[in-house]
């Protein structure tokens, strides 16, 4: 009898210890941090994320992106760039063709965007990005940077925005990924392409974008830092591991 109760109290003890365990483990999860401030990088960075990347434009200037590839502290590097390569029906970002060959030099896994003129029709738009990118086997689909009403009534912006993704999605065989705000995409695009990939845009919120749908990139910041580049740099997280990331680069 006597050997049975030891055996009862160790269970019990077994039982107590686990469960405290389990309850610090849920503690810590609850209160893990989100965001951590990176020095170099000059930002809270969300470390809840594994796949971490810039995307840049002429206003970037000249960047050395050897550089850029290079830099790692602790477990954060630069995994992707999207690359401003045309804006309207016929803009060409002056540094895009510099950008575009450096980066892939580098070994930096890479993607074009298109900024949006809601003014000009999505035809005249896709051909001047289909005119000016080419891309290929291990790049990021095209990217649609949307952040414009102008005066347009809601209906006519998405009948050109719809115009523009067709016409992308017939040339390069995927479809493009939106760019856009939380809160524009909410108000004027929500419902409409929803079954397109989404890169929100959305400062100063602690775990993620407030958007209620499913997202693939998330610019979580605007004033970040890198080697290499001698200006401010937007920065972003992919919602996903380096294998989902490696699936969404073009075959």
């Amino acid at each position: 009898m006597a050997k049975k109760r030891q055996k009862k109290k160790l269970q019990l003890i077994v039982f107590v210890t686990l469960m405290l365990s389990l309850t610090a483990g849920l503690i810590w999860f609850a209160n893990r941090p989100r965001f951590v401030h990176y020095k170099d990088f000059g930002i809270d960075i969300p470390v809840n994320y594994a796949v971490h990347g810039i995307d840049v434009s002429r206003y970037q200037n000249s960047i050395n992106w050897k550089d850029v590839k290079r830099m790692r502290i602790k477990d954060i590097g630069i995994s992707f760039s999207f690359i401003k390569a045309t804006e309207g029906s016929d803009d060409v970002d002056k540094k895009f063709k510099r950008n575009w060959k450096a980066a892939k030099d580098a070994g930096v896994p890479i993607g074009a965007y298109h900024f949006f003129n809601p003014y000009r029709d999505g035809k005249s738009q896709a051909k001047n990005f289909i005119d000016r990118v080419t891309l290929q086997k291990g790049d990021l689909p095209p990217v649609l940077d949307i952040e414009q009403l102008g005066n347009l009534n809601k209906a006519v912006l998405q009948q050109r925005v719809s115009d523009w993704l067709t016409l992308v999605e017939q040339r390069y065989k995927v479809k493009p990924i939106i760019y856009t705000g939380a809160v524009f995409y909410e108000k004027y695009l929500a419902g409409k392409f929803d079954d397109y990939p989404l890169w929100v845009a959305h400062y100063l919120v602690k775990d993620k974008p407030r958007v209620r749908r499913s997202w693939s990139f998330w610019q979580h910041s605007e004033s970040g830092r890198v080697n290499g580049i001698d200006a401010y740099v937007d920065f972003n997280v992919f919602n996903g591991d380096s294998i989902a990331f490696t699936k969404m680069l073009l075959k």
